[in-house]
């Protein structure tokens, strides 16, 4: 694989890893700031969800500024953003003040969950797309497991080790805005903006197999645009993408992952393990999330994005009810019961939805509305996101573990036949001959 490629990737998946950290650092921190803050399940789901409301609002708008100024530089200001939030968060002298930091945090989580994707997309060949992409969702899940590990050390560091847990995020922002410099811009973008002699050293330099090839396919899509002379997202012909990009969205949070990933040293907790064994088994989560992650990015250009689906819709009804059932007769199981199926139900997400879900929105739409595409299957699931996350402290008083957990194991039959009947496969085409698959004319 050529360098330049590769680095261009790893660098802008930085975005990618300060995502997953800011995503799960707050996990670690729920018992500690409940306390510091005086927080009730409400509050709670308040401190918790603001960032992921921040994340919708991110999501939404990142797609014309992106258009606009360019991918890299939207990636410079997540960075940013990113930098300032961590250092508000650990400094936060009232409970305000740390609901502002997360919020600012999650507009940069929301621009990246849309910028890095798309970046590293418009950069890679199309045989190669799949596993670049998967290389940003590997770099969630290991920004996942260094927060949940990070957690895990600083937990006895006294009463401020709150604080210190969201403060280390400021060395890997730090070092990610500093590395974007020594990046290109996408060439689709460059030749957006007719600057297409930049694009043609840029696809040189990644080391693109047919330059003049691959530079005709993305001037003829930008005359294509032009022909048509509108961008507007939310035609006709568009509806088919649009519906499979949403419920892709919506199925994605439906799993239940994200409250695993917020929440998971409270749900141990609650099954009976110490705080330092629940912030242990915390861990345990993050490294089967990042090994199954890395699996995937091994099969999902060879057996492609519906069977990896498929495969874990099942894996994961079966682990979401024996989690539902471990609640229901926690005697049965044993104290460690939860621990297992819920280890069994990250290896099979991550094998599936957390590989698939970035790739998927960043190939499906076609290039004249990609931005604005990426924007709204971000926004359905972070919106997704934010719900569950502000009603699930709530919820599990209210319904107890069991019926959250059912509620979340049944979800994956529908999401079973969406796949298995109506979404497109996408693996080994290029983002113009996908164009002419799924826009209905």
């Amino acid at each position: 694989m050529n360098k330049k490629l590769l680095f261009a990737t790893i660098v802008s998946a930085l975005g990618s890893f300060l995502f997953g950290f800011d995503t799960a650092v707050i996990s670690g921190t729920t018992k500690f700031i409940s306390h510091y803050f005086s927080l009730s399940d409400t509050t709670l789901g308040i401190t918790v969800s603001i960032a992921l409301w921040g994340t919708v609002l991110g999501s939404i708008i990142v797609g014309k500024p992106g258009d606009t100024y360019g991918r890299r530089f939207m990636l410079f200001l997540c960075g940013g953003l990113y930098f300032f939030s961590a250092i508000g968060c650990a400094l936060a002298n009232g409970w305000y003040v740390l609901l502002i930091s997360r919020f600012f945090g999650g507009i940069a989580i929301g621009a990246a969950s849309v910028m890095a994707p798309m970046y590293i997309a418009e950069i890679s060949p199309g045989r190669l797309r799949g596993r670049l992409v998967a290389v940003a969702q590997f770099n969630i899940v290991l920004g996942i497991l260094v927060a949940f590990f990070s957690n895990y050390l600083l937990v006895d560091t006294g009463a401020d080790n709150w604080r210190w847990m969201f403060g280390v995020m400021t060395i890997p922002a730090a070092i990610f805005f500093s590395l974007l410099f020594f990046v290109p811009e996408s060439p689709r973008w460059l030749v957006k903006k007719q600057r297409v002699n930049e694009a043609k050293d840029v696809l040189q330099a990644v080391g693109a197999e047919n330059v003049e090839l691959e530079l005709s396919d993305i001037v003829n899509s930008l005359k294509e645009e032009t022909g048509q002379g509108t961008t507007n997202l939310f035609q006709k012909k568009y509806n088919f993408v649009i519906m499979c990009a949403v419920l892709l969205a919506v199925f994605n949070q439906l799993s239940g992952i994200n409250v695993i990933m917020y929440y998971a040293p409270m749900i141990f907790e609650k099954a009976g393990a110490s705080t330092n064994s629940a912030m242990l088994q915390a861990v345990a989560v993050g490294v089967t999330n990042m090994i199954f992650t890395i699996i995937a990015m091994f099969f999902i250009d060879k057996f492609g994005r519906k069977t990896l689906l498929l495969i874990g819709a099942v894996g994961m009804f079966f682990s979401l009810a024996g989690a539902a059932f471990h609640y229901y007769d926690e005697n049965h199981f044993g104290s460690y019961g939860v621990v297992v199926f819920i280890v069994g139900f990250i290896a099979f997400f991550a094998f599936s939805q957390g590989a698939v879900i970035w790739v998927f929105l960043a190939e499906i739409f076609p290039n004249r509305v990609r931005s604005k595409g990426q924007a709204l299957g971000s926004f359905t699931h972070w919106i997704m996101n934010a719900i569950i996350g502000l009603i699930f402290p709530i919820a599990l008083t209210s319904f107890g573990g069991g019926n959250v957990f059912m509620f979340f194991a049944v979800m994956m039959i529908p999401f079973f036949f969406f796949v298995w009947k109506v979404m497109p496969e996408t693996k080994g085409k290029s983002l113009e001959e996908l164009e002419k698959i799924v826009v209905i004319e």
